[in-house]
């Protein structure tokens, strides 16, 4: 199921989260019922990400190849496509051209 195209009732946070030089920019929304998620913007290059709590990354727009730490291999990944992440974990992502939209959605 692909993300949603808009987001309905929720707070939004006016200072962006920026990441490697303003190469990746996010902002975070919160959720009526208290669900944190951010959507963003993924320049191109390759950068490494680590996590705390589990994320669902789903690929709104464009085009990313993502390694999960600890998978043996790199995989595609477009518009309407998802990826999980477990806690405590991270992954590579790169964009090879182009800008890559996300939303990130923390998982209980």
């Amino acid at each position: 199921m692909p993300a949603p195209e808009r987001f309905e009732n929720v707070t939004a946070v006016a200072k962006a989260n920026v990441y490697f030089e303003g190469r990746v920019v996010s902002h975070t929304i919160l959720l009526a019922g208290g669900e944190k998620k951010t959507l963003g913007l993924i320049y191109p290059g390759k950068f490494h990400f680590g996590t705390d709590a589990a994320e669902r990354m789903e690929i709104v727009a464009g085009l990313c190849r993502v390694k999960i730490d600890g998978s043996p291999e790199a995989s595609d990944y477009g518009a309407g496509q998802s990826f999980d992440v477990p806690a405590k974990s991270g992954f590579d992502i790169e964009v090879a051209s182009g800008i890559c939209e996300y939303v990130c959605s923390f998982l209980a």
